[in-house]
C-alpha cells in the first residue's frame, strides 16, 4: 500500500513513511494506552475511538487490543481526506419571486 500523505523515507530497500517511524518501536499489538500515548491523546479518547469502530481493536472480556498494522493502515486511509459531509448550499441566480 502506498502512503497517504507525508514523507516517505527508503531505508534498506524498504519504504517508510511518518506511520512507520512513530510506530517502529511497537509491538504487532497495542494496548489502548500505548496507542494513547503515540497518538498523543488521552486514553479515554482511543476508547471512544474503540466503541465506536473509528479505529481497529479487539474487546476479549474487558481488555482491548488494537494491531498495530491495522491501525497503520486506517490511519493512512484518514490521512486529510476531505468529507463531503456538509451543508449543501443553493445559490439561485435568477430574481426572487415578487421582484
Amino acid at each position: 500500500m502506498e502512503p497517504a500523505g507525508g514523507l516517505t523515507v527508503t531505508i534498506g530497500g524498504e519504504a517508510h513513511d511518518a506511520l512507520d517511524r512513530l510506530f517502529e518501536q511497537s509491538l504487532p499489538t497495542l494496548g489502548p494506552t500505548e496507542v494513547a500515548e503515540r497518538l498523543g491523546v488521552s486514553n479515554k479518547s482511543v476508547y471512544t475511538w474503540l466503541r465506536e469502530g473509528l479505529i481497529p481493536g479487539y474487546k476479549v472480556g474487558s481488555t482491548w487490543f488494537i494491531i498495530r498494522d491495522e491501525l497503520k493502515d486506517t490511519l493512512r486511509r484518514g490521512a486529510n481526506v476531505p468529507r463531503d459531509t456538509g451543508p449543501v448550499v443553493v445559490i439561485n441566480s435568477e430574481g426572487h419571486e415578487g421582484d
